[in-house]
Formats: C-alpha cells, structure tokens, sequence
C-alpha cells in the first residue's frame, strides 16, 4: 500500500518490543456506541485480547455523533468519558490506538495519474487533490492507495484512491484520545478498515474472483464499498440508515425507541405483524435500488454494519439483487477462546470497523 497515515504521530521505537506481543487498540466511535476491541500480534499469529461497548443511552440522552454539528463529535469530555468506562470495564491496558473515522466525515475520490516513480506520488497526489476535494488541501489530510497500476513503470498510467479528512476532524481525534489517556497511533478511514478485516482472503485468490459490493448499514448513513480482488476501488455514502427503520417501527406502533428497536432485531422482515415488515420494506426497496447502481462485474455482496444481522435481510437481498450475500465474520482470522465463537458471530457486523483499523496497526 502506497499511503501515508491519516493523522499519523511520531511513535516511540523501544528495541526490547521484540521480545513481546505487539499491541493494538482499534476505536470506532459510532452515532449511538463506541466499539473497542484490543488486539496483539506476535509473528503471524493475531489474537483477540478484549472487546468492548458503550451505548450513548447509558451515558447521555443524545448520540455519540450528530450529522447536523459541522464537527460530528458531541464532546470531547463525554466521548473521553465513555471511551474511559469501555476500556475500565475491558481491562484494556494498551495505550496505543488507532481511531476509525466515518464516512461521512471524509471525502473519497479515484483518479488517474501518468506513469511516475513511487517517489513522484506523494507530490502528484497533493498537487491533483485539489481539484477532487471541496475543501482547501491545507485544512485537510490526505490519505491514498494505489488501486491499479505499478509505479515506476513507463507504460503504467496509477490510478488513486484518495481519502481526505478535514483537519478540524483529526485534531478532535487527537484531543478524544489524550483526555482518554491514550496514544494516538493513527486515524485512519472507515472504508479502509471494513475492507481489511472482511475482505482478507482475496488477495490470495486474485486469480479466481472476486469483485465485492460490501453493504455498511450503520445507525446514521449506509456506506456502499466495491472492493476489486482485494483493494477498495470505489466508497460512498448515502441517506439510509438502520435509524430510520427504528423510528418507523416507533410511529407505526406508537412505540418507544428502545422497544421499536427491540421488534426491529427480534423480528424484522419476517415479523408476523403485517404492518411492521410492510413498512420495513418500503424503507428498504430504496437501498435495494442503490446497489443496484453497483452491481456491474460483482460476484458477491457482503452485508456489515448494526443493520446487517437484521432478520430476513441477507435472504430479501439475495432474491432481489439475484447474487449471492453473506455476513462475513471480522473475528475469522484471529485467535480466541471457542466458547466465544457464537456471540463474536453475531457481533461481527458492528465490530468490522474497530477490528479492522485494529489489525492495520498490528501491519506496521
């Protein structure tokens, strides 16, 4: 990967952690929890030391994140806070610690640059950037991979994934983890860690398949990701929300937000009230027609995010857009007590995010 760390600082190197497991800590603030999870390395082998979640309900009455306040981040003492009780509770001793940050808090773009040396990069980046970002490059950081091409070759044109985050979003990063007691390792774009830990085994099969259209249903806005043999090649967000179909349920039951939730889970599209999976399905068919906009040349689609397990979905998907779906599991690779395998299972879908930055740690 040709990119440089979104918000990366410099990081003390001590000769003896060769001795020992590397350790890292991957955060996921989301709109209404905070998934933390600690992993460690040591050669190949990565193991799943501690997990943890905080919901916004036991803490504040609002969410964690709201779209509509420029800066997404309610506070930094309440999500210190929060993130404090997560890694108490946890036994979460790891000071280092990678952020996730949301889709809708960066701008993603491809393009195409002329053959150059992988030197040459980084300034042709800077210089192109301007054109695809709405904001002025000095107020953002930039982060980028080569999606297709070989540098240094005369007769390969590069074509760029670029990611920009604004600067004001890094620095409420850096000040979240200070007043949580932690090391900012780096910050790094939400779709990039999605596809590091579910779409791990593809790089391997290269050869074989696949093209993936990963589905990221989250509580404020639903992220499409088309993942070409292993690299992101495409990411954007639009208006659907696993939310939305909450306060539906809500209205058309005369329901508080807690017990809509609850039906929404529990029951789904399968649910034997006639107006409940009536109106689930008028939400869905929209999104439905929104990945069809990017099925052209995709062999599978993975479902991820909380609305992902969400009873009934992955079979109503699979008969409607005629491919194959499936919830992959972010824990696959890792090591941990078998006596977990059925909670992490499900816990999967709103974990990808935390395990998947996590990991790109762990890479360094």
């Amino acid at each position: 990967m040709a990119s440089n760390n979104l918000g990366k600082l410099n990081v003390f190197s001590n000769p003896f952690k060769m001795f020992f497991p590397k350790k890292m800590v991957g955060i996921d603030i989301g709109t209404t929890a905070i998934k933390i999870v600690e992993l460690s390395r040591w050669g190949q082998g990565k193991t799943l030391e501690n997990y943890g979640e905080i919901k916004s309900s036991s803490l504040y009455k609002d969410s964690f994140r709201s779209i509509e306040k420029g800066s997404f981040l309610l506070s930094d003492y309440f999500i210190s806070r929060a993130i404090r009780a997560v890694l108490d509770e946890s036994k979460i001793k790891t000071k280092e610690a990678i952020f996730s940050v949301p889709d809708f808090s960066t701008f993603c773009v491809s393009f195409e640059l002329p053959p150059m040396t992988l030197k040459e990069i980084p300034q042709a980046v800077y210089y192109h950037a301007p054109q695809y970002i709405p904001l002025p490059i000095t107020e953002t950081t930039l982060d980028w991979k080569i999606i297709k091409g070989t540098p240094g070759d005369e007769k390969s044109s590069l074509e760029i994934f670029l990611v920009a985050v604004p600067n004001q979003v890094v620095q409420e990063y850096q000040r979240v983890a200070e007043k949580s007691g932690l090391e900012l390792y780096a910050i790094e774009a939400e779709a990039f860690g999605i596809t590091r830990s579910l779409v791990q085994d593809l790089s391997a099969q290269a050869g074989k398949k696949k093209i993936i259209c990963m589905v990221d249903i989250g509580a404020q806005s639903t992220t499409i990701n088309i993942i070409n043999k292993g690299s992101l090649v495409k990411s954007y967000s639009f208006d659907f929300s696993g939310g939305q179909l909450t306060y539906a349920i809500s209205a058309s039951l005369s329901l508080g937000n807690v017990e809509a939730e609850e039906i929404k889970n529990s029951q789904g599209l399968i649910s034997s009230g006639e107006s409940i999976a009536k109106t689930l399905y008028l939400l869905i068919d929209p999104l439905v027609n929104e990945i069809k906009k990017n099925l052209d040349g995709v062999d599978e689609i993975y479902l991820t995010g909380g609305t992902a397990n969400l009873p009934g979905l992955k079979e109503y998907f699979a008969e409607a857009l005629k491919k194959e779906v499936k919830i992959p599991n972010c824990f696959s690779e890792l090591l941990y007590p078998p006596i977990l395998e059925k909670d992490l299972q499900k816990m999967s879908p709103s974990y990808s995010v935390a395990v998947g930055v996590a990991l790109g740690g762990l890479e360094t």
